[in-house]
């Protein structure tokens, strides 16, 4: 491999290399202790030495040094693991560069053209390779040769980067090097002669985590389902758990929950995946789930800069992303200070003149007469021309695909400053959709009736839309307001219900989706009407559960329109469809918002809000509950400490995070909860739900079981009461910690929706969005690897009661099995069928995971107990094709398993009957491709074979020996008849089939410590056979030529003739095996034996018999498979890449 060459100043320094060849120009040496036999001390602290400082020396022994006469300078040029590759590199230098140099006058000047030379040889060389996408090439290109040389994976196995650290064995640190490929986690350690190197597929990762122990204080636990491993020492540990966590959480993703990645379109490729793009990912995760974007809004720029904030009539620091479609701006304290522009609001975007006090000003100009300044732009050229060109876009999509006239200003109007109107000239008008589509919010036509409503409640509402007027005119109003602390005060009072509709529109930009969309959601309601599936059977049945004590749905309005946004959802997200829960949240969206505002609402929720909440597995939902319990370890930890299985609680907390607490809390209450989780997204539940859990912690620590636990808390939920009085609160008592009666009687006294919200975000609002993304990458991992366990579970379930295999066996076949899949996703092609790219959850259990035929030869390879020799791969694949009965290519666990069951543990005839099959259609095709001496017949039709065996009777008294023979087996085929019945007659075998079939057993015995007796029984049986079947073919012979009957009665005509053709299994096999052999033989008297025939001359062997009814070891096969699997299957695919 050549090198960007480096100064090496001392060519030989501590006697570390030994000169190998050189020339007036270059010296080729080898590292010391490399090759050399016996083990020197030399040889292993150099190597020691190599692997803790990182050298290339440890991989690649070899290297060239370019020298140049009279200087003590040289530069290494090429290093090479292999001599022969030197040797290479070597004779190229010689022919090609060695005769030009000697022609340099200057010295410096040779210097500088080989220099050049091997620069412009690393640069074709990496070209088009993984090198070429990271930032430093050329010093990658030296890493990722360690990775191939150390490991042997194929090189579609992409490295991201590499860490130095150390890993613990007990208290025994080894340092090393942990690299980090899209599939694997790998570690190598070279320490005075001992090397340490194992490979994890993220995909065995269970659980990741960051620890402190008495040794030292900050590790990374990786733990699979096998064992577990720390590693220390990292120079940036915290970098390191990132990328560690997002390559686990991508390859789960992508391998166990095939549609997690759908909209993440850099990440579907893995070839795309490098360390930058992992950051860059990391950072757009993080502004969607800030600022709640749709999960398609791509990442584009990201610039500090300044905001003008009028409400504080100053600038505010903080930083820009733009996306695709917006303009969003966090200040540097995360929810202090925050603004979403739609892009689509935003007339113009212009750059100002830059003075000392405004630096690089630009004006952001929107719809309402409304400017934005920002200032401080480091590359402000660039930012405004690419925020522009996208602009444009928009602005042309607009007007082609809109009738509305263009609202853009000639002069715009800067006020720096918000009016609390529209503007104008602004043009609003309601496009009016189908008449059964309502066009007012519910609550409109329906009161939630109230025994207390009086006036106190009327004037405490009108007291919040007075301070949220004077909010509008100090902040904005509309989606591009400024969201502050004094918003979320605001919030936490309860938003009064004229002003709900609008401000959750605002708050989740469902308006901008509205306005961008007209009339897709009638078109919906249009194209929805009529269409019946599983998810509108689920919607009708629970449209009468949604809110039915609500007069707004005792009645067919409701009703109707709930049916319209659930079923238009449905099929707008055939993905999701529908999911139980929806049908609360959608009838409270319903009573506060007109009709298609709901809708969007709800599509807000779904897609972006709650991501992966609203499907069959409900993956989003327990990952948050796996957050959850780890927050509460975290925050409470004496509740956690009383309760350490929190699983009980999380049973109850589930339905608060699916339903937002609407279905826990009374009504006015809930309708709360939803204003702070429209405003704070998920993160106003997480508080919310640490609040409730604090505020009952003393009385859930006293609590005697789990169901008293619960008791006490859906006693305090259904007291948690909504604030109509405008007077100050009595406090509520904390819970007492003695007995029930004490619980009882706490529960009494109600507790206020705004106390308990506020105090969430006193005890709790320190919970950040960055805090809580970190924490769903890495709990998606353990839920993920749960869902993995269950479906294991399920499978072995299913496919006990089919095997005899022992439980931990067939366990462990089927993380055989699994693996294979995965090896053919990490490395294949992308040839495969498209079944096998990706993992279908929705699948049975026993049919998630399937192999296709390369896959299934591979484990046929390492678990099979007879190996055929060079045979091995024709029967590997007449096994598969006799295995895939549907003929879709593809090989489920149940078939595998039941495969593996008829070898291990079946009786002898079954092993027989398996073999059998394996000879005859459709496992054996004509067109199968055999030796050039098996293609034309070995044996005559009109003479019998004979093989001299030991006391072989003289050819005149074959058909009286045959008689004999015949009497025995009949009276043997009665008594199999007697004690098993065949479950389906199988067809008669011809020669051309009988011929492989006695191939097959001769491989099958080679290399058997009792080879020769094998051979000998076998050539008996063989013999046996052949005869039986002459004889049967003569007798059908004679029979035609003398009755003159049709093909198939000359068939049956002879096997009737001959006793040992008469038993209820050969008629069935001549009606079957009459209509094969009439297709597969040229003429009506053809050579045939029957399965029954084979299974008993077999029989008549004592040595046969014992080979196939010796017990076999599966535990042995699966403990080397589980070893070779993945090297064996790395080095096919290796070879197959270096010859395609």
């Amino acid at each position: 491999m050549w090198l960007n060459p480096e100064e090496v100043l001392l060519k030989n320094a501590l006697k570390l290399w030994v000169t190998e060849k050189s020339n007036d120009f270059f010296i080729l040496q080898r590292r010391r202790g490399h090759g050399d036999s016996g083990g020197k001390f030399t040889g292993l602290l150099v190597g020691a030495l190599d692997t803790v400082l990182d050298s290339n020396a440890r991989v690649t022994p070899f290297r060239i040094l370019l020298q140049v006469p009279g200087s003590q300078v040289s530069w290494t040029i090429a290093c090479g693991a292999a001599v022969e590759d030197m040797n290479r590199h070597w004779d190229w230098l010689v022919q090609n560069l060695l005769h030009s140099l000697s022609v340099f006058e200057n010295k410096e000047d040779v210097a500088s053209f080989v220099k050049g030379k091997v620069k412009g040889l690393i640069a074709e060389e990496v070209r088009g390779k993984q090198a070429a996408q990271e930032e430093d090439p050329e010093k990658f290109r030296e890493v990722l040769l360690k990775f191939e040389l150390r490991f042997g994976l194929p090189s579609s196995e992409k490295l991201v980067t590499t860490y130095s650290c150390c890993c613990w064995k007990g208290r025994v640190p080894r340092h090393g090097w942990l690299y980090l490929s899209i599939n694997h986690m790998a570690f190598y350690s070279f320490l005075l002669g001992k090397e340490v190197k194992f490979v994890i597929p993220w995909v065995e990762l269970t659980r990741l985590e960051q620890v402190s122990t008495g040794l030292m204080t900050d590790m990374v636990r990786v733990t699979t389902r096998r064992r577990q491993r720390d590693f220390s020492m990292f120079l940036s540990l915290d970098e390191a758990f990132g990328v560690m966590g997002q390559l686990a959480d991508i390859a789960l993703r992508r391998l166990l929950d095939s549609g997690g990645l759908e909209l993440d379109q850099v990440l579907q490729q893995s070839s795309n995946i490098t360390k930058r793009v992992l950051e860059e990912q990391a950072l757009r995760a993080y502004v969607l789930a800030l600022f709640r974007l749709p999960r398609a809004e791509c990442l584009q720029e990201v610039a500090l800069c300044s905001v003008w904030t009028p409400h504080a009539r100053c600038h505010t620091a903080g930083t820009l992303y733009t996306t695709d479609s917006y303009l969003c701006f966090a200040s540097r304290e995360e929810g202090h200070c925050s603004l979403l522009i739609p892009l689509s609001e935003v007339i113009s975007i212009e750059k100002a003149e830059s003075t000392s006090l405004l630096p690089n000003p630009v004006i952001v100009s929107v719809r309402s007469k409304k400017a934005f300044q920002l200032i401080e732009l480091q590359d402000r050229d660039s930012l405004v021309d690419s925020l522009m060109s996208r602009l444009r876009a928009l602005q042309w999509k607009h007007s082609m695909f809109h009738s509305k006239k263009s609202l853009t200003s000639s002069s715009p109007y800067y006020t720096f400053y918000y009016d609390t109107m529209y503007c104008d000239g602004e043009e609003i008008e309601e496009r009016p959709l189908r008449h059964t589509v309502n066009t007012e919010a519910l609550m409109a036509y329906y009161h939630h009736s109230q025994p207390d409503l009086n006036n106190s409640t009327a004037t405490m509402e009108q007291v919040k839309e007075r301070l949220w007027d004077d909010h509008f005119s100090a902040y904005g109003r509309g989606v591009h307001m400024f969201r502050t602390e004094k918003i979320q005060k605001l919030v936490a009072m309860g938003i009064p219900e004229s002003l709900r509709g609008e401000l959750w529109m605002t708050f989740s930009d469902s308006s901008s989706e509205l306005a961008s969309h007209p009339d897709y959601y009638s078109g919906l309601v249009t194209e929805s009407i009529g269409h019946s599936s599983l998810a509108t059977e689920e919607i009708e049945r629970d449209l009468h559960r949604s809110l039915p004590d609500h007069p707004a749905f005792q009645n067919v309005t409701g009703i109707a329109a709930l049916r319209r946004v659930l079923t238009a959802y449905a099929h707008r997200n055939p993905k999701i469809g529908y999911c139980q829960s929806m049908n609360i949240l959608a009838s409270v969206l319903l009573l506060y918002t007109k009709e298609e505002e709901a809708f969007w609402l709800l599509v807000a929720v779904c897609e972006r809000m709650l991501p992966d909440y609203f499907n069959r597995r409900v993956i989003g939902a327990q990952v948050d509950q796996s957050v959850f319990e780890e927050l509460i370890q975290e925050r409470l930890p004496e509740l956690a400490e009383h309760i350490p299985d929190l699983s009980p609680l999380s049973s109850l907390s589930l339905s608060w995070f699916l339903t937002l607490f609407l279905s826990v809390l009374p009504f006015r209450s809930a309708v709360c909860v939803v204003d702070c989780f429209f405003f704070h997204g998920i993160k106003a539940i997480f508080q919310l739900g640490l609040a409730v859990l604090d505020a009952n912690a003393a009385a859930l620590c006293a609590s005697a079981d789990d169901g008293q636990a619960l008791m006490i808390l859906t006693g305090f939920l259904d007291h948690v009461k909504y604030d109509e009085n405008p007077s100050p609160p009595a406090p509520h008592p904390p819970s007492s910690p003695r007995g029930e009666e004490e619980c009882s009687t706490t529960v009494e006294l109600h507790t206020l929706i705004t106390d308990l919200i506020i105090d969430s975000y006193e005890k709790f609002g320190d919970l950040t969005v960055r805090q809580l993304e970190r924490l769903r990458c890495r709990h998606r991992i353990q839920v993920l690897q749960a869902h993995e366990d269950i479906t294991k579970e399920n499978a072995l379930r299913v496919v006990t009661p089919d095997v005899s295999l022992s439980p931990e066996n067939l366990a462990d076949v089927y993380d055989l099995f699994k693996t294979e899949h995965f090896i053919n996703l990490y490395w294949g092609d992308g040839s495969t069928t498209v079944a096998l790219q990706h993992h279908d959850p929705g699948q049975p259990y026993v049919e998630q995971y399937r192999v296709d035929r390369a896959q299934f030869k591979s484990l046929y390879v390492l678990l099979v107990p007879w190996l055929c020799g060079l045979h091995t791969d024709t029967v590997a694949h007449r096994t598969f094709t006799l295995l895939d009965q549907d003929k879709d290519l593809l090989i489920t666990f149940r078939k595998f398993a039941g495969w593996l069951d008829t070898l291990y543990c079946e009786e002898l005839n079954e092993k027989i009957r398996l073999l059998y099959r394996l000879h005859i259609p459709p496992a054996l095709t004509e067109s199968e491709d055999d030796s050039p001496p098996l293609k034309s017949p070995l044996l005559s039709t009109t003479r019998p074979l004979h093989i001299e065996m030991p006391n072989a009777p003289v050819c005149v008294h074959v058909e009286e020996e045959i008689r004999d023979y015949q009497e025995q087996l009949k009276q043997m085929l009665k008594d199999l008849a007697q004690e098993k019945n065949v479950e389906k007659p199988l067809p008669l075998m011809n020669q051309r089939e009988f011929i492989q079939f006695c191939k097959t057993l001769y491989s099958m015995f080679h290399g058997n410590p009792d080879e020769n007796e094998l051979f000998q029984a076998i050539a008996t049986v063989t013999s046996l056979v052949l005869q039986i079947g002459e004889v049967g073919h003569r007798s059908r012979s004679e029979v035609s030529s003398e009755g003159g009957a049709g093909d198939e009665d000359h068939r049956e005509g002879g096997q009737e003739d001959h006793p040992v053709f008469s038993t209820k299994e050969g008629d069935g096999e001549r009606q079957e095996g009459t209509r094969k052999s009439s297709e597969r033989s040229e003429s009506s008297s053809e050579w045939t034996v029957s399965y029954a025939q084979i299974l008993a001359s077999l029989l008549t062997e004592q040595q046969l018999v014992n080979f196939f009814e010796k017990p076999l070891d599966l535990s042995a096969k699966v403990a080397v498979a589980k070893v070779k699997q993945y090297h064996e299957r790395a080095g096919l695919l290796m070879l197959q890449q270096g010859t395609s």
